[in-house]
């Protein structure tokens, strides 16, 4: 699968921004999708996970209650809508694949996008 991540941009704390990831390949509702973040100078996190249906979701606590993740099965898309954001929310926003059974912080896609950069300025 091939992941196409957009969306990225400069926004005001407190503002909102959605990315999306388009997958290309073999059928995306066969993988649970995730969305990972890297800081400068930080390692890649975990930022939010959905399941094959869309039914099931996982979110880190410091984006909890702002950010939601959803999936659109029928245009291969999975989106991070992201509200309320802070300038420590600034990062590069990679979205990930994996054909196992979950996505989260010790469990990585196989399959990664390019990354999109998000920046949020205070």
């Amino acid at each position: 699968v091939q992941l196409q991540a957009s969306g990225g941009g400069l926004v005001q704390a407190g503002g909102s921004l959605t990315l999306s990831c388009v997958a290309s390949g073999r059928s995306f509702n066969t993988y649970v999708m995730g969305w990972f973040r890297q800081a400068p100078g930080k390692e890649r996190e975990f930022v939010a996970a959905i399941s094959r249906s869309g039914g099931g979701t996982s979110y880190a606590d410091s984006v909890k209650g702002r950010f939601t993740i959803s999936r659109d099965n029928a245009k291969n898309t999975v989106y991070l809508q992201m509200a309320g954001l802070k300038p420590e929310d600034t990062a590069v926003y990679y979205c990930g694949a994996s054909t196992g059974g979950s996505v989260g912080p010790a469990k990585l896609p196989a399959y990664w996008g390019q990354g999109t950069l998000v920046t949020v300025s205070s």
